[in-house]
């Protein structure tokens, strides 16, 4: 965390908690931000603090003016199905998330934190990177349309299935995986495991599971296999993309779904969004890294609490708070 030269303004802090003009405060608390990914939106997510929040108005209104499309309309008044479309979901979802996190930026609470890591799954790596100022708001939603749009046209010309494994261990599913062709897309929690590709592949494969003690095996209502190789010609495009947008250096680490590591540098980072749209996403490895940091406080920011769930079952040790709505900030307390 930098510290602030200017002597004017309010008291700088160190991170153990001691005010560089000689004051006592109270310790900071090392924290990651975790965002959620497709499937967490619902109507009227985030209007609270629309209505509270002067600096989350600002977001949803910065969105809803480069997206064009009447954004904030949907997210607030829907219908859901229009909500869950290409063109609206993965957009309101960051928008969202990313005022949720201005909202609690502002909060007195706010000052009690040290955030180390940011982390997100799958599209929610998208608000981890703005959180961590490594992209703009306005840069981040052209490429969040970018990416969906390039992953509904992989879709049409590569259509597939997806579904998730529970209580079957991660072994038995990379053999039967092997076996039957279908690839492994999340390894969300020890207990869940997504699989993904050509629908007959990935229906041999749910049945296989089923057999070899699988405790579930869920069929996901999405449009495509994401995270598989039939994604391969949408990671392509979207790498040309990603190559004239402005990456800065960030203020957190910020933990890639590709390898569950934070990236070095700037170019890492280009090339790991690109590589995330057809590699299983590593969210298990992913807060096991940010837990090993000495990190016990994680704040699931944005709509639902999915992840706040999937933690739980990695390390029921570790500390997670959402921040849905306003209600949600005053009630944080380390």
């Amino acid at each position: 965390m930098l510290l602030n030269s200017d002597p004017v303004g309010p008291p700088r802090r160190s991170t153990y908690g001691v005010d560089l003009r000689g004051s006592l405060v109270n310790p900071m608390t090392d924290v990651a931000f975790i965002f959620p990914g497709q499937g967490a939106q619902f109507v009227g997510m985030g209007k609270e603090f629309y209505e509270t929040s002067p600096q989350a108005r600002a977001v949803f209104d910065q969105a809803d003016a480069v997206m064009a499309n009447g954004l904030n309309d949907v997210i607030f008044n829907g219908p859901s199905e229009k909500l869950t479309s290409t063109a609206y979901c993965q957009p309101a979802i960051f928008t969202m998330s990313l005022a949720s996190l201005k909202a609690l930026e502002t909060h007195p609470v706010y000052q009690q934190m040290n955030p180390r890591f940011a982390a997100g799954l799958s599209l929610g790596e998208y608000s981890a990177l703005a959180a961590a100022g490594n992209l703009s708001l306005t840069e981040t939603l052209r490429l969040v349309q970018k990416r969906s749009e390039y992953m509904e046209e992989a879709t049409r010309k590569n259509p597939g299935k997806m579904a998730a494994i529970i209580g079957l261990d991660k072994e038995k599913i990379a053999a039967i995986c092997g076996q039957t062709g279908a690839e492994v897309a999340n390894f969300n929690s020890p207990q869940q495991i997504v699989i993904t590709g050509h629908a007959a592949k990935v229906e041999t494969a749910a049945q296989q599971c089923k057999e070899a003690g699988a405790k579930n095996v869920i069929m996901l209502d999405v449009s495509g296999a994401f995270h598989s190789s039939l994604m391969k010609v949408a990671a392509e495009k979207f790498a040309g993309q990603l190559i004239s947008v402005d990456i800065k250096e960030a203020k957190m680490a910020v933990v890639s779904n590709v390898n569950g590591r934070p990236a070095k540098d700037v170019e890492a980072i280009r090339q790991n969004l690109a590589k995330q749209i057809t590699s299983p996403v590593q969210w298990v490895e992913s807060m096991q890294y940010i837990a090993s940091q000495g990190v016990t406080h994680f704040f699931e920011i944005g709509p639902g609490n999915v992840l706040k769930g999937l933690i739980r079952r990695i390390d029921p040790n570790l500390k997670v708070h959402t921040i849905a709505k306003p209600s949600d900030i005053e009630g944080i307390a380390f």
